[in-house]
Formats: C-alpha cells, sequence, structure tokens
C-alpha cells in the first residue's frame, strides 16, 4: 500500500471516530428528553387503546342486550375506526406537553393529521355501509322477490357504490392538501392546467365513461339485482352491481365478470325486466300416430301437480310437422326464470315417459317400404 492510500484511510478512521464521539455526546446530552417524549407518547397510545377496549367491550354487552339489528352493524363495521382513532386523539393531545424538537414536532405533528384524516375517511366508508345494510334489510322484510325490492336493490348499492368512491376522492384530497408542499406545488400546476386537464382527459376519458356507465345502471335500470339475464347465451342471475362491473351467477354457480358497458352497448336478454313471470317452451319430436288431445289431457295432470306452474297458463299446440314428425310445443307459466326452468325440464321429462309407456310407437322412427324395389327389379328384368 503506498503512503497516499495510508493517509486515506488514517482521514478516514479519524473521522468515523470524530463522528461516532459527536453522536455519543449529543445522546448524553438529549437522552433524558428523548426519553421522557417517548415515553409521553407510548402512554398516550396505551390509554388511547384502552379506552377503545373500553368503549368496544361496553358496545359489545349492549349488543348482546338488545334485539336491534342496528348496533350490531355499528359494532362490526365502527369497531376497527375507534380503535385507532381514540389513540390518535389522545397523541394529538399530549403532543404540545411532550419536549420535542420543532421539526420533529411538525413532522409527527402532520404524520398525525394524515392519519386522522385517513381514519376519518374510514369512518366515512363504514358509515356509508352501515346505512346501506340498514336500507337492505328493510327491502328483505318487504320482500326480496319483488319488482320494487329488486329495483331498490339496484339502486342502493349503486348510490352505496358512489357514496364510498366520492368519500375516499375527498379523503385522499384532504390528505394531500394537508402538505404545504403539495399546495405549492398544486398552485403551480395551474398555470398549465389547460394541458394537463386535455391530457389527462382522454387518459382517463374510458375510466371515466365506465363510472358514468355504472351511475346510468343505477338510475335507469336496465339491469337489477337478481334479474335473470342472457350474457352471451349464457343464462344467470344478476349477483352484484357496481361502478365498473356486473357479476351474473350462472346456473351451475359459475360467476360471469361483465363490463359495465356491456348492458349499455350490446343488446342482451332480460327475462325478469317487467314481472318475474315467464312462459316456459319445450319441444317434443314425435310420431304422426300420437294422439294429441291424449298427451294435453297428460299435460294438465303434470301441470296440476307441479309445484313450479302458477296456475295461470298453459296450452299445447303442434307448432310444426316435418316429413318424419310433428313437433309439439307444451307451453307453461312459471313466476320466475329458476320456477321456469325447473318447469321446463319436469314437463319435458315427464310426457317422454307417458309416451314411452303408453305409446312406444309413437316416438320418432324412419319407415322404410322394401316392396317397391321388389316390384321394380320384376319389371326390370321383364
Amino acid at each position: 500500500m503506498s503512503g497516499t492510500d495510508t493517509g486515506t484511510v488514517a482521514l478516514l478512521v479519524q473521522m468515523l471516530g470524530s463522528g461516532w464521539r459527536s453522536f455519543q455526546s449529543l445522546l448524553i446530552e438529549h437522552a433524558p428528553r428523548i426519553v421522557r417524549s417517548t415515553l409521553g407518547v407510548v402512554l398516550a397510545v396505551l390509554i388511547g387503546r384502552f379506552c377503545s377496549r373500553l368503549l368496544n367491550a361496553g358496545l359489545a354487552r349492549w349488543v348482546k342486550r338488545t334485539e336491534t339489528h342496528v348496533d350490531d352493524l355499528v359494532l362490526r363495521y365502527l369497531g376497527r375506526p375507534t380503535r385507532l382513532l381514540l389513540p390518535l386523539i389522545a397523541v394529538i393531545l399530549v403532543l404540545p406537553l411532550v419536549d420535542l424538537a420543532d421539526i420533529t414536532r411538525r413532522l409527527l405533528r402532520q404524520l398525525l393529521v394524515v392519519v386522522a384524516i385517513l381514519d376519518f375517511g374510514w369512518i366515512g366508508v363504514q358509515t356509508v355501509r352501515i346505512i346501506a345494510d340498514i336500507l337492505s334489510a328493510r327491502l328483505e322484510h318487504a320482500g326480496a322477490d319483488t319488482l320494487e325490492a329488486r329495483s331498490g336493490y339496484t339502486q342502493l348499492q349503486g348510490f352505496r357504490n358512489i357514496a364510498v368512491f366520492l368519500m375516499v376522492v375527498v379523503t385522499i384530497g384532504l390528505a394531500l392538501l394537508s402538505f404545504g408542499g403539495v399546495r405549492q406545488i398544486g398552485t403551480s400546476l395551474l398555470a398549465s392546467a389547460g394541458v394537463a386537464g386535455i391530457v389527462l382527459g382522454i387518459a382517463a376519458q374510458r375510466s371515466i365513461a365506465t363510472v358514468i356507465a355504472g351511475i346510468t345502471i343505477a338510475l335507469a335500470q336496465p339491469i337489477r339485482i337478481r334479474d335473470a339475464v342472457v350474457v352471451e347465451d349464457q343464462l344467470g342471475t344478476v349477483e352484484e352491481i357496481t361502478l365498473t362491473y356486473v357479476v351474473v351467477r350462472a346456473w351451475d354457480l359459475r360467476r360471469l365478470v361483465v363490463p359495465i358497458n356491456y348492458f349499455l352497448e350490446r343488446p342482451f336478454e332480460n327475462w325478469s325486466r317487467a314481472s318475474g313471470r315467464l312462459l316456459a317452451t319445450a319441444l317434443l319430436y314425435v310420431d304422426y300416430s300420437l294422439p294429441v288431445e291424449r298427451l294435453r289431457e297428460e299435460l294438465k295432470r303434470v301441470l296440476d301437480a307441479s309445484k313450479d306452474w302458477d296456475r295461470d297458463t298453459w296450452r299445447l299446440e303442434v307448432s310444426d310437422a316435418t316429413e318424419r314428425s310433428m313437433v309439439l310445443r307444451p307451453l307453461m307459466s312459471a313466476g320466475s326464470a329458476e320456477a321456469a326452468w325447473r318447469l321446463r325440464c319436469e314437463v319435458r321429462e315427464k310426457l317422454l315417459g307417458f309416451i314411452q309407456r303408453e305409446y312406444p310407437s309413437a316416438l320418432p322412427h324412419v319407415r322404410t317400404d322394401l316392396g317397391a324395389p321388389r316390384a321394380a327389379s320384376k319389371i326390370s328384368a321383364a
């Protein structure tokens, strides 16, 4: 190692030693103040946690004694936000009494303000959910399968999503505005707001259109919660409507997640748009020898014994006739899409069983006449 390298290493060791001694002296000088400040903040947090636990325990005992549903929702949704809120309040009250440097005090105060704003936003979101659940419970008591109840569910879910979205945006905006530097940056950016607005508008136009489509669905209601719809050639039930997508539960319990714009831009079938009542049909291909009137009587007997028929409409029609068979169409009414599907399957199964038992020869079959070719061969031989 050269003399220059040795001198550099020695200088570095000397600087590290000097820095370590300065840190030790600073720590010894300010250690009591740091310990007192830390103990004060920790004590405030512990007192806040104790008060929050005491409050939640009191609410839990109150919930057990009452039979209302509202206090259960309050305890379930607001339990966690209040556990954070009370320690925050305690630290904010103790902060002026703590012996801290000015810059440390400002940073800690800024952090507490941001956390408090976020916690109040959390409480606001949970309050919206409490109100939505209360109104939803009232709709359940009114009758979940009625047209008015399904319309109310759709509006309630749409307005809940909008309120939560606005609450989150306002909370984030207030948290950012609490920083003085952010306000200064925002003031300087106002000069170029025109160009920035155009760029952001082009970039976010699809997202904004999606949110507007969600609001339109909530207000116009081309679909509602629990509506029976056919999407992409699949029958399902509308299970959830958000601002950006719709969840459709298929008959085999699969979930189709469909963009909200789909229901405004493309045609789809809504089997329960005006009412839940539907007409179910089943096609039967039978031989011409089957007595239609006898099968019509059997259809009436099957419908009378079925729990899915609403006792309103039924008939049996010869809807088509081909060169090999005639097509019979039983038609019957049901109170809902699920009942119509079950009724269709039940009628098809029992009518086919009846034909197999009573008129087995009336099932579709192919007739072949072997006599004509033999006669033609004799004529050709002669």
